[in-house]
């Protein structure tokens, strides 16, 4: 099934990328992808203790089950003021 990635802040900033489209296999969680993100790009995998994801628009814990087209946000903390 297909999925679409949103990326923000700093996450956006690193991967050098808004948005992307990525393959995943039925019953994949949201923890699951965001594992397989950091396998690839290892410099994220030091965001892992405080990212927040959204599955179209309403946040989700990391055990959420993905569907076919569904919008997954990930989004780092951020800070500011």
């Amino acid at each position: 099934m297909t999925v679409q990635l949103r990326f923000f802040a700093s996450l956006r900033e690193r991967l050098r990328a808004r948005e992307a489209e990525r393959a995943v296999p039925d019953g994949c969680t949201v923890g699951e992808l965001w594992a397989a993100l950091c396998r690839e790009h290892p410099e994220i995998e030091p965001m892992s203790a405080s990212m927040s994801f959204a599955v179209n628009r309403e946040y989700v814990d990391r055990d959420h089950r993905l569907a076919e087209g569904d919008e997954l946000a990930l989004i780092p903390p951020v800070s500011g003021g």
